[in-house]
């Protein structure tokens, strides 16, 4: 049985005056991958003590004991995310570019094998309840439905809308965000169907989502600066802390409590319960472009990737809003603890 030490001797007086006590997260250390190309999301695997980083066509493992490179995937095309299904030693990845998920063998890293999805497969989770994967189809408007054990797809779920990243609550219900509807859709895991579609105002253009699952609370971080607290039994809107810019992805620490907001402005919004409101307790500064995060609920670590970029070119009537070329070898991987 592990045991958390959730605050200082400090921060518990502080509690008791009825204060809200800042956090003190920092970024400690950082981890260079080096190549070229983007990235989405990352993935931690509790287990076998390593870190899985979407990187343009191939997915990166780091092993947190050592916090070197461990080995990769290679051979995709345009990487998402990553679902692993520790129990079974297999791993999922969203290949969006070649509109399939490809299972890996966890202890080797190695591909077991390719499997058809919808167009733009981009969030994806495995749901223990059923052991099923949910890959969901950015373009498509709906997701794939895969036994974990055969490879088979079982299913395909009408959503609505351009799904974003998704999260299990482990007991029958798959969770999603709608980025076109700026709303959540809840999945009914065993019957393959969508339960609820819950409006999430004022929360706009959702992207990240984690779970709390004991005390049924999602959080969905949007475009509006906003993290949309929302109850995951009823989908009634419970809070909208302020996070920072062009947020991407979501964590939530069921040891500390503390849910997080990774955002492409350069900072982590930490956000705490507190007199039955949820408040941001810290904002931490990171690196700009640090918008994906995952998160060690073991150590209550996270980590985030980023990259040096070039100067925008200029905006040219083809092309308005022009990206930032990456400079190459400085995709890196950011850790953040208290």
């Amino acid at each position: 049985m592990r045991t958390y030490v959730l605050c200082s001797t400090a921060v518990w007086a502080c509690l008791s005056a009825g204060l809200l006590c800042a956090q003190n997260y920092k970024l400690k250390d950082k981890i260079l991958i080096g190549g070229s190309g983007g990235w989405d999301y990352l993935t931690v695997d509790d287990e076998g003590n390593r870190l899985y980083v979407s990187h343009n066509s191939e997915v990166d493992v780091v092993d947190l004991k050592t916090n070197k490179p461990a080995g990769k995937i290679a051979g995709l095309t345009r990487v998402h995310g990553i679902a692993l299904a520790e129990g079974m030693k297999l791993g999922f990845i969203s290949d969006g570019g070649a509109n399939q998920v490809v299972v890996f063998d966890i202890p080797s890293l190695q591909v077991k094998n390719k499997i058809k999805a919808g167009t733009n497969p981009d969030g994806i989770v495995y749901d223990p309840y059923t052991k099923r994967v949910f890959a969901f189809n950015g373009r498509s408007n709906d997701a794939t439905v895969i036994d974990a054990g055969t490879g088979n797809v079982v299913g395909t779920i009408p959503l609505g809308g351009k799904p974003e990243f998704p999260t299990s609550d482990g007991k029958g219900n798959v969770y999603d965000n709608i980025e076109s509807k700026n709303e959540i859709v809840q999945i009914d895991a065993k019957n393959m169907t969508v339960k609820a579609h819950w409006p999430i105002a004022p929360c706009e253009s959702p992207s990240g989502m984690a779970i709390d699952t004991e005390h049924n609370r999602l959080f969905s971080v949007c475009d509006s600066k906003a993290m949309a607290v929302v109850d995951s039994e009823t989908g009634k809107v419970v809070g909208t802390p302020e996070i920072g810019e062009h947020p991407d992805a979501a964590g939530y620490d069921p040891g500390t409590g503390f849910a997080f907001s990774s955002n492409g402005d350069g900072t982590l919004t930490v956000v705490k319960q507190h007199g039955g409101k949820y408040v941001v307790g810290q904002t931490v500064e990171t690196e700009k472009g640090a918008r994906t995060m995952t998160l060690d609920r073991h150590s209550h670590t996270v980590y985030l990737a980023t990259a040096d970029f070039e100067a925008a070119p200029a905006a040219t009537s083809a092309n308005s809003r022009p990206r930032p070329q990456m400079k190459p070898d400085t995709f890196r991987i950011l850790i953040v603890s208290q």
